[in-house]
């Protein structure tokens, strides 16, 4: 793979500076072709993208499609259904006081747009930022992840064959890249990675008061009540926690389960387990790999650390994870001091923390409590009763979450995504993606021919207006 010098970042960057100042993608129209080839093109290269998966990730092409494409593709649709309107001049009310003078909100594309993603779903969440920016009327230069480099090199060719240089291009490399690309000026930086990652990204961007997009991650709490329908849960937790191997940053990353089910629910989560990959997962033709020798040493390193509940099989040679839980003691003496509760796990190894009723309080003000004295994860996972599930959504902040199901706040492409606090800041997908990539621009525009004198000095009419407003 060719690592992209410092020289050739600051070209591209000129060079998409030039492009964006010759107003080429101010028309509508434009960004309209435009989104229309990239769905052209990743309809040509879905092949060889979903082939590129399954070398890098051993990801399955129905989950590559599912996680991947169609999730591209639905965005794609749904921007050029509505950029027209989106990108329209809006007028708003104007007040007394400005009167005749009429008051407007025009969107503005920020120009030149830097897009940084992960390895973990490496099509879609290079491209769907990427939809954002073209609907919204910006460059972008893209920086996929060498970690998947066969995925990464599939998609800077797609790209290279679908969009001039200057208005769409792909660089590659590892950190030092990215501290060139950081280097420069842009108007606008969307970056999906770990929080320690989007500090830095942050930081850069701070020293040219650069806008920021960041997706990041975090501690995901996974909680399980009495009141759960213990089959579903463990149906719905098994495949959010085995879906692409738990490499997911909305996965549930740790239990909290009601003492009275405990027994119940690992018990469901085995059979369940069993369903989806069968009695052999390392056979499963639908199991992802972790990504490299680093991901697999991170991850199994956990399971050495902790007593093991279910679980625990480890293959060094594929690079395989059995999905794991993990005893990490209870409520009242929870071992959060193991580094599997320290830090995001990213694989398919689940802590789990027994909670029950009892004089020191209720389960839900308990997980509750316990949520909200850690950093703001980017979801929260509540099986169980609706009304508590909302007591708990309610006393807790996270990106977004689910009652009774996991990860699916994201298939909704007309909701906002994004994270809050140390799990990001920003939303995008569908609308939310146009608004990123834009500035909202008011300008008021007033008539010649009438001029109302009470706002000139010496302020004649001063009593009057103070009553009027």
């Amino acid at each position: 793979m060719h690592n992209t010098s410092a020289d050739e970042i600051k070209g591209l960057v000129a060079a998409h500076r030039r492009f964006f100042r010759s107003g080429a993608t101010l028309d509508v129209a434009f960004r309209k072709q435009m989104l229309k080839k990239l769905l052209a093109a990743l309809e040509a290269w879905e092949e060889r993208l979903a082939q590129a998966l399954w070398c890098d990730m051993h990801k399955s092409y129905e989950e590559a499609w599912l996680t991947e494409f169609s999730i591209v593709k639905s965005e794609i649709r749904c921007h050029l259904k509505n950029v027209s309107k989106w990108a329209r001049r809006e007028k708003l009310p104007s007040p007394v006081t400005i009167f005749p003078s009429r008051s407007y909100v025009v969107k503005e594309p920020l120009g030149t747009a830097l897009i940084i993603s992960p390895w973990n779903y490496p099509v879609q969440l290079l491209l769907n930022p990427l939809v954002g920016a073209i609907s919204a009327g910006c460059t972008a230069v893209l920086k996929p992840s060498p970690y998947v480099p066969s995925v990464s090199a599939a998609l800077a060719q797609m790209i290279l064959e679908t969009f001039p240089p200057d208005y769409v291009a792909v660089v590659q490399g590892h950190r030092d890249v990215n501290t060139a690309l950081l280097h420069e000026r842009w108007d606008m930086v969307f970056f999906t990675g770990s929080p320690s990652l989007g500090r830095t990204v942050m930081a850069a961007a701070a020293k040219h008061l650069t806008p920021v997009v960041l997706e990041l991650g975090g501690k995901s709490p996974c909680i399980v009540d009495k009141t759960a329908d213990i089959n579903i849960a463990a149906l719905r937790i098994a495949w959010g926690k085995t879906l692409n191997s738990g490499q997911t940053c909305i996965a549930p990353d740790y239990l909290l389960v009601h003492k009275d089910v405990k027994e119940a629910f690992i018990t469901a989560f085995s059979r369940q387990i069993d369903q989806l990959h069968g009695p052999d997962i390392f056979k499963s033709p639908h199991y992802v790999h972790m990504v490299n020798q680093g991901a697999f040493d991170r991850v199994s390193g956990y399971i050495k650390d902790a007593d093991v509940i279910y679980g625990g099989r480890t293959d060094a040679q594929s690079l395989c994870i059995e999905p794991t839980i993990l005893d990490c003691g209870t409520m009242e003496n929870p071992k959060t001091g193991l580094p599997v509760m320290q830090h995001e796990i990213f694989g398919p190894v689940f802590p789990m923390i027994v909670v029950g009723d009892d004089m020191q309080g209720s389960f839900a003000s308990k997980v509750a409590e316990f949520v909200s004295q850690r950093e703001k994860p980017l979801a929260l996972y509540y099986f169980g009763d609706e009304k508590t599930g909302w007591d708990i959504i309610k006393y807790t902040s996270s990106g977004g979450g689910c009652i009774n199901d996991v990860i699916m706040h994201i298939a909704n492409g007309n909701a906002p995504f994004g994270g809050v606090g140390n799990s990001g800041m920003g939303r995008y997908h569908h609308k939310y993606s146009f608004e990123c990539f834009s500035h909202r621009r008011t300008i008021i525009a007033s008539p010649s021919r009438l001029d109302l004198p009470f706002r000139y000095m010496p302020y004649k009419l001063f009593k009057w207006v103070k009553k009027l407003v």
